[in-house]
């Protein structure tokens, strides 16, 4: 019987605990408010498409221009046209036969040539360098045909806006 009390404390507390108990006043919800979302980034502006540079390619001793030559020609105005802050420098090279003063002038013949029909197209004369490297500066090394006829060349070469120009000739600060 000794049990008896404590049978009846632990029935108690069970009774006691098995109350529910009231909940609390639930306190005033609190609105957070969101942030508004970020502004969608404006979309990035489309990259000017670069200038590529090309090379045009020339009979033997001739500085007339292909068919091909023209199609390059043309395809490479439309893309300066995008480009008015780029300039074009045209080299005329030539193959490494005949002398050093011929071929100069055939490179310069070639290199006007190329600007000529350029400037025809539209593309302003004052972006437009030709020079003549001659015979100096070969891409192919060798004595045969296909080496000769890579060497026959103008490369036209985009550079940036006003390359060349002096500020010498502009008036001092002084």
């Amino acid at each position: 019987m000794r049990f008896l009390p404590f049978v009846s404390f632990c029935l108690v507390a069970l009774a006691a605990c098995s109350h529910a108990q009231p909940s609390p006043d639930p306190s005033p919800a609190v609105v957070v408010a969101e942030a508004p979302p970020a502004p969608a980034p404006a979309p990035a502006p489309k990259p000017t498409p670069d200038v590529d540079p090309v090379s045009i390619y020339f009979a033997f001793d001739a500085s007339e221009l292909s068919d091909s030559a023209r199609a390059a020609l043309q395809s490479f105005f439309a893309q300066a046209q995008q480009r008015p802050d780029r300039s074009v420098r045209i080299e005329g090279n030539c193959d490494d036969r005949g002398s050093s003063e011929y071929n100069l002038a055939l490179g310069q013949r070639r290199a006007d040539t190329a600007r000529k029909y350029l400037e025809n197209l539209g593309l302003d004369a004052g972006r437009i360098t030709a020079i003549s490297n001659g015979k100096e500066r070969q891409r192919a090394t060798g004595n045969d045909e296909a080496s000769w006829q890579e060497n026959r060349r103008d490369d036209l070469i985009p550079t940036p806006a006003n390359v060349g120009v002096s500020s010498a000739s502009e008036p001092s600060s002084r």
